[in-house]
Order: C-alpha cells, then structure tokens, then sequence
C-alpha cells in the first residue's frame, strides 16, 4: 500500500488548518449579528412603552406584550410619571421568552442567521428600558436601552446592549401620544460574551 510523503501530509495539515481558520467568525462580527437579531426589537419596545403609557391609569402600566416574527413573546412593564405636566418619565423593563423575529440576513454575500433570545425572569433585573418625554404630546424623547439577553441558535452566549434613544413625539389624533415613526436615532454598543462589540447606529 502506497503511504502519502510526511510533506503531502503537513500541505495538508497547513491547507485544513487554513480554512478552518477562514471558517471562524470574530467576536466583533458576532456581536454584529447578535445585535442584528434584536434590531425589530427596539422598535417593538418602544411602541409597546408607549402603549403602556397611554393606557396607564396609575404608576404601573398595564403590562403591554407582542410577539416575534417568528416566535416567542417580548413583555413591557413599570411604571410611569403620573400628574398633569407636560414633561413625565417611564422606568421599563423588557422581558423575553423564546423570542425570535427568525432569519437575519447580514450581508447579502452571507447565509442568513437565526437567533432566539431570552431574559431573566427576574423583572428587577431584565434589561430597562428608561424613557424621558417633553412636551407631551407634540415634543421629544430620550432614552436608554441597557441590559443583557441570552441566545440560542446559530449564535449561543449572551449579548448586552448599551443603547441611547432619542426622537420625537406627537399627537396620534386622538390625543394620545406616539413615537414619530423615522425620527428617532439609536446609538450605543452591543457587545458579546465572547468579548465582540459592535457599534449601532440606526434611525427608526
């Protein structure tokens, strides 16, 4: 039986060592898609804090719940600034339970990825989401977005964001308060457990 030379055997070696290196993603690269995968999210907070806000009849909002594209369910409670002024404060918390808004395409040369996140059900220590508006109703907001979420799928670990917010609000007609849609800007980082971080910055 005719055995390969130990030179064969080590082009080899380097060649499979080579693409498995050109296989790896990097820690700054998942916490990229880490964060692409929470993106709708945001947005979905934000309408579902401010649901809450208009619904409110005391401190506490009623508890406001959608669900992921593609499952899982995303829960807002807290509370809100009571009184007639114009200026009030929402102190939140954002739950997660097997949510997921399904695939993400990253790049269009990339395979899509596909994230489920979760949170503590601790409601003290979920991520808080914290709104200040002015001029309630045709005004302005800013905001923060900061905690941790647990992931499963094509990408495990833990990812936390640091997140700020701010935008405009207004009358929806019925003398209710909304978040002018394509004003507000959302900047920060999202960083991984395996010490990636990415730098957002959108307008939704």
């Amino acid at each position: 039986m005719h055995l390969p030379s130990l030179r064969v055997l080590a082009v080899l070696s380097v060649t499979a060592l080579l693409s498995a290196c050109s296989d790896e993603i990097s820690s700054d690269e998942q916490a990229r898609r880490a964060y692409l995968g929470l993106d709708k999210s945001v947005e979905k907070s934000l309408q579902l804090g401010f649901a809450g806000f208009n619904a409110a009849s005391s401190a506490n909002i009623p508890p406001q719940s959608t669900t992921g594209d593609a499952g899982g369910t995303l829960d807002i409670t807290g509370q809100v600034d009571q009184g007639s002024s114009a200026n009030k404060g929402m102190r939140l918390r954002v739950g997660m339970k097997g949510y997921t808004d399904g695939e993400v395409t990253v790049a269009e040369e990339e395979a899509p990825v596909e994230i489920t996140y979760q949170t503590t059900t601790d409601a003290a220590a979920q991520p808080a989401l914290t709104l200040s508006l002015r001029d309630i109703p045709n005004g302005t907001f800013t905001g923060t977005l900061v905690g941790s979420f647990q992931m499963t799928g094509d990408i495990e670990g833990e990812v936390t964001l640091n997140l700020s917010l701010s935008g405009q609000i207004e009358d929806d007609g019925t003398g209710k308060v909304r978040r002018k849609a394509g004003s507000t800007t959302v900047t920060g980082t999202a960083k991984s457990s395996t010490g990636g971080e990415f730098q957002v910055n959108v307008t939704l």
